[in-house]
């Protein structure tokens, strides 16, 4: 009997193929979509409520700037008003939406990676054909660009909505309790608490410590750029008039006499010159030679008042710039994240 040959087949590789990139973004929605839904309720809430206050403010503000004259006690007593109700209402709005972006990243940026490492789930998901780089890649990216654009959408509506505000002088645009809300600020600051918030999961791996961790570290990221970093993003004009135009911010203000530096204009250095020259070192009184108001008395006396500002045309370059760096230190934040995924051991 001749034996059968059967020709070798050539070996074919079982290796698995990688997941699409696409089924690997619908996993992510599925796992997410309810932290997803509780920010689209959240800024969803703010939006109806930023919506209906804000059509009342502006027609109280159409019917203000219709007012004539503008100078008539009627027309005062409008401002005045329109001001006390709808400034609070504004200030309370503003600090309110401060809290969305550290709340972004604790709620969403920390549980991201931080719940998988806690209970140990990352490791069925590295055996799914996902890979570790891809597996934390697609979720970061994904997440990232929808909170991101949220916030951008929403910093629009802030900002038409707080328009009245900066229009009747009740505060200006480079003020820190608002100038994060608006312009691409407020995307960049969202997305740096959520980057935050990735890598603090990651870290810690354990939520609520990473929760506590990425608030912690937002709010002093944000006091340092609100206090500091900001009004050097650009080098201050300097002026000796004592009248700044109505959207420029003074950054620091001192006193000066024959050229030199004197004091600061506002702390206890300037109290004891005011008493000084103004009151005779004795409190309250007539004063020595000069008029009435503590500024007016030092300028009688040879000082002259010195400012330091950026005017109100420096705002879009400002944005571009906190924008900016925020940007580059979260793309290394979720760099450095991706990292740590790639050299932890299962």
């Amino acid at each position: 009997m001749t034996a059968l040959t059967v020709p070798a087949r050539a070996e074919r590789d079982v290796s698995p193929r990688p997941v699409p990139w696409r089924r690997m973004a619908w996993v992510t929605w599925r796992q997410h979509r309810i932290a997803l839904a509780g920010v689209a309720a959240l800024l969803g809430a703010f939006a109806v409520y930023l919506e209906l206050s804000g059509l009342q403010m502006h027609h109280a503000y159409a019917a203000l700037i219709a007012c004539h004259p503008a100078d008539s006690t009627a027309c005062q007593d409008a401002g005045a008003l329109f001001t006390g109700s709808y400034g609070i209402k504004g200030v309370i709005a503003a600090i309110l939406l401060q809290a969305v972006p550290a709340l972004i990243g604790a709620f969403i940026g920390a549980p991201v990676l931080g719940r998988e490492m806690e209970t140990g789930t990352f490791r069925y998901a590295w055996t799914q054909g996902f890979g570790r780089w891809r597996w934390a890649l697609a979720k970061l990216v994904l997440l990232a660009a929808v909170v991101t654009a949220a916030a951008g959408a929403f910093s629009l509506l802030f900002s038409w909505y707080f328009q009245p505000l900066f229009a009747v002088g009740y505060t200006i645009p480079f003020t820190p309790m608002v100038f994060d809300l608006r312009g691409v600020a407020f995307a960049a600051w969202t997305l740096a608490a959520f980057a935050i918030g990735a890598l603090a999961g990651m870290l810690i791996r354990r939520v609520v410590p990473a929760i506590a961790a990425t608030l912690a570290g937002y709010a002093g990221l944000a006091f340092a750029a609100g206090l500091f970093l900001r009004q050097y993003y650009t080098t201050p004009l300097v002026t000796n008039k004592p009248d700044l135009p109505g959207s420029a911010w003074a950054v620091s203000q001192w006193y000066a006499k024959d050229g030199k530096f004197a004091f600061p204009a506002r702390g206890s250095q300037l109290v004891d010159a005011v008493m000084q020259l103004c009151h005779g070192g004795t409190g309250r009184g007539p004063g020595i030679s000069g008029p009435g108001s503590p500024a007016q008395c030092l300028t009688q006396h040879g000082y002259t008042l010195w400012t330091n500002y950026q005017p109100g045309s420096r705002f879009w370059p400002f944005q571009w710039i906190e924008g900016g760096w925020l940007l580059a230190l979260s793309v290394l934040l979720i760099a450095v994240t991706i990292w740590l995924v790639r050299r932890r051991a299962a």
